[in-house]
């Protein structure tokens, strides 16, 4: 990546030296030719009027005069009344700018060679390539240490990221004064405090199983044992069958207590957060899909609902109904939000044909799908919902309404409504 980036902004200080370098380089050749010869013109009006002056007072044309005045300079006068003067050396004609300058008595013309003029050029487009090669080295030298600023701290991030997927839960609290990244890292070291989270209470759950299922693990196996010596006494063997079986559901309850304690730890998340930030985050992430198929999504309802969930529950929730309807609805999809005295509702429809009738009733079933896709999605949705104490629930089939209903902790609403999309 850091390649890349040096090649991305060295590419682009070349371009920019290019851009500005190549046309300034022709406006200061145009520039320098223009003034030579608007110099050159000003000097054979300057002998235009000296000769006339000279003629008019009956005085002789000084040839060395004009040549000490203007050395280098090829001159010739023709005038009414005296013979036509030549002063200095004609320059080839490949190398030659002339300028006239005419009256009503005659004309001057003066020549000069452009190699003088040649060299001013080259001179003034060497200090040209000069600055833009010193552009390009402050532009390499600053590439170098902005790709260096930016790609290691990915690098380290990255590092902290692998370092979290193999279990190592430590934050990091690295900062590199870039906002962006900060933030990044910022994530990262909350995620860590969260997994690090989890895995104790994963570990507190296998401790409390191992625990609370050794006893009836222990006993039902005595119960069997004692049922395989008692094969040949059939009133044993009963009695010790009603044994094992009470030892079986006294198993059965305790794994139902541990599954409700994992649940209520899972419940403990649940914080409260702003529905509307989560809606219009969704809304944001999927309005460009459905505008490339030529629909919209609008959120009505109250505003500024509060909600008991965790915000990449909800997230992923929303974000499973706004795919569905994506693939299997059609027309302008509605999120509305509202609030009664027990719950936060969000309801999500379209204007599609619906729920097909054979899987109405079965359609939060695993694998269940009334198109092409998995069949997981609305299982997953709704779990994701229960395990922050709320419920996902098909309230029309026709069209396609699903409601989530959330704990509610305020009652401060605004109303208001928001619209994405073409109409």
């Amino acid at each position: 990546m850091r390649r890349r980036l040096l090649s991305s902004m060295l590419l682009v200080a070349v371009i920019a030296v290019l851009l500005l370098g190549v046309p300034l380089g022709v406006v200061v050749v145009r520039l320098i030719n223009d003034e030579a010869a608007q110099e050159l013109r000003a000097e054979a009006t300057r002998v235009l009027i000296s000769v006339e002056y000279a003629i008019s007072q009956e005085q002789p044309v000084d040839p060395k005069q004009l040549e000490r005045n203007y050395p280098s300079r090829f001159i010739q006068v023709a005038f009414r009344g005296i013979e036509p003067i030549t002063v200095g050396v004609e320059p080839p004609v490949n190398r030659s700018l002339t300028e006239d300058a005419r009256s009503e008595n005659g004309v001057v013309r003066l020549s000069r060679d452009t190699a003088e003029i040649d060299r001013d050029i080259r001179a003034r487009l060497l200090l040209t390539i000069a600055l833009a090669v010193a552009a390009l080295v402050v532009a390499i030298g600053l590439a170098v240490v902005t790709s260096r600023r930016l790609t290691l701290p990915l690098l380290d991030l990255a590092k902290i990221a692998e370092r979290l997927g193999s279990g190592d839960a430590r934050p990091s609290k690295h900062r590199y004064g870039i906002p962006e990244l900060d933030r990044v890292a910022e994530v990262l070291d909350r995620s860590a405090i969260r997994i690090s989270e989890l895995l104790g209470r994963e570990r507190e759950f296998a401790t409390d199983a191992s625990h609370q299922l050794r006893t009836p693990l222990t006993g039902l196996t005595m119960r069997l044992e004692e049922i395989v010596a008692a094969a040949s006494q059939p009133a044993i063997v009963r009695e010790e069958g009603e044994a094992a079986i009470v030892q079986a559901e006294r198993l059965t309850a305790v794994i139902d207590e541990l599954l409700n304690a994992a649940r209520r730890q899972r419940h403990s998340q649940a914080e409260p957060i702003d529905v509307d930030e989560v809606l219009v985050q969704q809304i944001t992430e999927w309005d460009p899909a459905f505008r490339r198929s030529h629909r919209s999504i609008q959120l009505t309802g109250s505003r500024g609902l509060h909600a008991l969930a965790t915000t990449g529950g909800l997230s992923q929730v929303v974000a499973t109904l706004l795919d569905n309807s994506l693939h299997h609805g059609g027309g302008i999809v509605s999120i509305t939000t509202t609030s009664s005295e027990k719950s936060i509702v969000i309801e999500v429809s379209d204007q599609g044909e619906g729920v097909p009738e054979k899987i109405r009733t079965r359609i939060f079933e695993r694998s269940v799908t009334g198109g092409s896709g998995t069949g997981l999605g609305l299982t997953l949705a709704r779990s994701l919902v229960a395990a922050d104490g709320g419920r996902l629930e098909l309230v029309k089939p026709r069209p396609a309404t699903f409601a989530i209903f959330l704990r509610k902790v305020g009652d401060d609403e605004k109303g208001y409504r928001v619209v994405s999309g073409p109409a």
